[in-house]
């Protein structure tokens, strides 16, 4: 007879009265987190068609499907969430004693791999990181974009994104970092230029419209939430750097729209001028998501505390 708990499920260390393989519930915990037979593989030391046959035998000693295989990855049945849950924290636990530094009590830590946009990273979140270095945390930062660094979380590659957008599935966790509010500006040269227009979208029809890319995510979104229309136009100049096109607009190549952190200075100087101030602008909520279960690293616990605090004042 299968040991079970008080809430009818059995006991991820014994099944059948045989104890589980622990090498298993690893393999299990770590395709859980990546979301992919061949992600964890490299990071268990195992082949592919290894990972696979652990796991396999895993669901015939428990009698239950863990994953439902797909095209890309594998996605968590019901019972896994509920298995991850228990062993999550035992086996990281027994991770940081075990591990190559277990047995130095001098040994630094792990460093922490964060990711995300390069304007945020470089203007909110680097200015605030001594504390964090002063007691012995090492970071690693990576910039890029929303999706591939997701997928390379997903793979164990970072510990820590701060993404654009909440990512779907259960494969990560993710928590609301903090509202960024999208703002139209220019050039004072360009703002006297268009002083006192009966209407702003109409004012930059003939202006030149400097862009992160040429689909214009960021513009089109402020023009159907403000303006309440479509934008179709092509920009005058396009570079995937938000710093880049703030520079550019500040020495006079036309308009654009940026996110407030990143031209509150430029703003309060008046090296860039606000051409419009609605009532409702745009927001846009960015998320810090990370694996589900503790991570065997506790300085992971303190920079993703740090984040969540400082986002506040962002």
């Amino acid at each position: 007879m299968r040991d079970r708990n008080t809430n009818g499920f059995e006991e991820p260390g014994q099944t059948f009265g045989v104890p589980l393989d622990l090498n298993l519930l690893r393999t299990f915990l770590t395709v859980y987190r990546t979301g992919s037979f061949t992600a964890a593989a490299p990071l268990l030391g195992l082949s592919q068609p290894t990972v696979t046959t652990q796991i396999r035998t895993l669901e015939r000693r428990l009698g239950r499907e863990l994953f439902e295989r797909r095209a890309r990855g594998v996605t968590p049945a019901p019972y896994a969430d509920e298995l991850a849950a228990r062993i999550v924290q035992p086996l990281d636990s027994l991770a940081m004693v075990a591990g190559p530094a277990g047995d130095r009590e001098d040994a630094p830590a792990e460093p922490v791999h964060l990711a995300g946009p390069a304007e945020l990273l470089s203007r909110c979140v680097l200015p605030g990181l001594a504390r964090l270095v002063d007691q012995g945390v090492r970071l690693r930062i990576t910039p890029g974009l929303t999706e591939p660094l997701l997928d390379d979380l997903r793979a164990g590659r970072h510990d820590l994104v701060i993404a654009t957008f909440r990512p779907r599935g259960r494969t990560l966790t993710a928590v609301p970092l903090n509202d960024e509010e999208f703002v139209l500006v220019a050039s004072p040269t360009w703002a006297q230029r268009l002083s006192a227009p009966a209407s702003v979208a109409a004012a930059l029809h003939g202006v030149p419209l400097v862009a992160y890319a040429d689909d214009l995510p960021i513009v089109r979104r402020y023009w159907r939430h403000v303006f309440g229309r479509r934008l179709v136009r092509q920009p005058a100049v396009t570079m995937p750097d938000l710093n880049a096109v703030k520079a550019a607009v500040a020495g006079g190549t036309g308009f654009t729209v940026l996110p407030r952190y990143l031209c509150v200075e430029e703003l309060r100087s008046g090296t860039l001028v606000l051409l419009h101030d609605p009532e409702d602008p745009p927001l846009n909520t960015s998320f810090l998501v990370q694996r589900p279960g503790t991570s065997g690293n506790p300085h992971v616990a303190l920079v993703r505390d740090h984040l969540l605090q400082a986002a506040r004042d962002w």
